[in-house]
């Protein structure tokens, strides 16, 4: 379990800090000062002034923050007349809507970068069909082992966890399915069947040939592996809406230790190599899933101030300061709340 709190800190340091350096490079190409940039939380361990933004490492190994000018004297109630040119809320509208985007989309690079990777130490899963289950949905459409899965409800297929993706988010809804055969493409339509042993709906397809890649094909299926979390994650949040969805399908950081563990204590036994590979794909999930997360328009996220920038910049006009830090820490509270919750429920798994 150390090494696996130890990997869980890495992890999420890379990301965070990630994520507030996207800030903090965009802020600063833009004039804005940034008066702080932490590594880490908790009580100051060293830090040092470089460029008008003091750098501090901090005690608690996890997390960061990256501080702008001018932002303490709103939530304190100031007067944006108080504040210089360089401060945040002086700023340009659009080149302070560049900067809030700058976090999530330092996360989808971090994502990227690391999904290359992926690809080019174990290659890819191409999407072709090795087993068709007897007396599946997908043997009575007709589909046949060698058939290359190209397209599920209009969606392109590059890997196979895109086919295995649709099955897990289905629940009895029919697919269109195109597939290649011979050269030629063909199309079916099939109802997924519920499975008592597996608990879902199953296709009924068994696939996924790993293939090395060469240069090229390296950065393109690193792109399509970055492409499939993207999904996944879209996909998770649209379950919510049609009501698949449970408070056990929430996990905080202990939940996410826990995963972490349970990736570790899988793969030791293959090596290093693939123990490192594994974290790497936990840290792509998460680094990509941290920037769809934070672009939610909930207030206190990226996401939220977001949404305030665009109307205000709709407007032509800037919102009450005011009545905008209320409603940031409405959203804030929400925020403490939902982790509380999160971490009293991944506890309690642990005792059920």
């Amino acid at each position: 379990m150390l090494v696996s709190i130890i990997a869980f800190l890495i992890m999420f340091s890379v990301i965070v800090i990630g994520h507030e350096f996207g800030h903090y490079m965009i802020a600063k190409r833009n004039g804005i000062r940034v008066v702080e940039f932490d590594v880490g939380m908790g009580p100051t361990l060293a830090h040092k002034e470089m460029g008008g933004t003091d750098f501090c490492l901090k005690l608690l190994p996890v997390g960061g923050a990256c501080i702008f000018d001018g932002m303490d004297v709103l939530l304190e109630g100031g007067s944006i007349d108080d504040l210089d040119e360089h401060s945040f809320p002086k700023a340009n509208v659009f080149a302070r809507i560049a900067t809030v985007l700058g976090g999530p989309v330092m996360n989808f690079i971090i994502g990227l970068v690391f999904a290359t990777l992926i690809v080019a130490f174990s290659g890819t899963d191409l999407p072709n069909v090795q087993q068709v289950v007897d007396g599946s949905a997908a043997q009575e459409a007709g589909l046949q082992a060698g058939d290359t899965i190209k397209r599920i409800n209009g969606e392109h297929i590059h890997v196979y966890r895109e086919v295995q993706l649709f099955s897990m988010v289905n629940y009895g809804e029919p697919l269109d399915i195109v597939y290649e055969r011979d050269g030629q493409d063909h199309e079916v339509t099939l109802t997924p069947r519920y499975d008592k042993d597996a608990q879902r709906y199953l296709i009924g397809l068994v696939g996924g040939s790993y293939t090395k890649t060469g240069a090229l094909q390296t950065f393109q299926y690193g792109f399509y592996e970055a492409e499939y979390w993207v999904r996944a994650t879209f996909k998770s949040l649209g379950l919510i809406f049609r009501g698949h969805f449970s408070p056990d399908d929430l996990s905080g950081p202990v939940g996410i230790v826990k995963v972490v563990d349970d990736t570790y204590t899988e793969t030791k036994s293959y090596g290093i190599p693939t123990v490192l590979l594994s974290f790497l794909n936990l840290t792509t999930l998460f680094s990509i899933n941290l920037g769809i997360m934070n672009l939610l328009p909930i207030p206190a996220l990226d996401g939220g101030r977001l949404l305030l920038l665009i109307i205000e910049a709709v407007r032509g006009k800037r919102l009450d300061p005011n009545k905008e830090s209320i409603v940031t820490a409405a959203g804030a509270m929400f925020l403490i709340g939902l982790m509380v919750f999160v971490l009293f429920n991944d506890v309690t798994k642990f005792f059920r």
